[in-house]
């Protein structure tokens, strides 16, 4: 049973959004200002986060950026009155799964956690058995550590499959390069984010047919990087 966080500070919209989750068959706990929620996001594991922006302490874009900045990467829904084009890039740049606008209706948005939810589940059972998968033109064997492009092997170094395999099974996903170099690396201090840089910057060139404007890897600014699978 899923296991979700609701960091909202209106009483009843909060109140609202707990019961009928909870009749929807889910286990909610619930956080009423950001630095509550924060604490909460970071101390307990969830399968999925309801962010509302306009939060008491920290706003909910200060908390998503801070939770993935502490790697976290449950699967976030924001939730704001704010309609603007430029507020649902910078959630959704900051890291965000998903953006909806209040008001809504409940049907929506119990719509939209179920996608959320089957999304990261598909994402997760990938962790359990990992053979070949294909990003853009490059199809790669990770159980024979082998890639393709146009069916004409491609040279890539054991690092370089390492960190495509963390980001593929965790697609969709804001990966930051804290992440990546903790499950790749060990976290060796010799390496720095700098290197994470560098290495992602030769995937492109092996992935994107045009590495300057990615459209599978992509950066996000201040945090890391997301794998674009659809």
């Amino acid at each position: 049973m899923a296991q979700i966080l609701i960091i909202e500070d209106d009483p009843k919209m909060q109140s609202g959004l707990k019961d009928n989750l909870e009749l929807d068959g889910y286990n909610v706990d619930v956080a009423s200002d950001g630095e509550e929620g924060f604490m909460r996001a970071t101390q307990n594991t969830y399968d999925l986060i309801l962010l509302d922006v306009m939060l008491p302490k920290i706003s909910g874009f200060d908390v998503l950026k801070k939770i993935r900045e502490q790697g976290v990467g449950t699967p976030v829904i924001m939730l704001t009155a704010k309609s603007e084009e430029i507020d649902k890039v910078l959630g959704l740049e900051l890291g965000a799964d998903d953006y909806i606008t209040k008001p809504f209706s409940l049907r929506e948005l119990l719509a939209r956690v179920k996608v959320v939810l089957r999304r990261n589940e598909t994402a997760g059972s990938a962790q359990q058995e990992l053979k070949k998968v294909t990003i853009g033109k490059l199809e790669i064997d990770f159980s024979s550590y082998n890639a393709t492009r146009n069916k004409k092997p491609v040279d890539m170094t054991p690092k370089e499959f390492e960190i495509l395999k963390f980001l593929w099974q965790h697609r969709n996903q804001t990966v930051s390069r804290d992440q990546l170099l903790t499950n790749v690396w060990g976290y060796d201090e010799s390496i720095s984010s700098r290197t994470v840089d560098n290495f992602i910057l030769k995937l492109r060139q092996k992935i994107e047919d045009k590495p300057e404007t990615p459209k599978h890897i992509l950066t996000i600014h201040g945090i890391g990087y997301k794998l674009i699978y659809l």
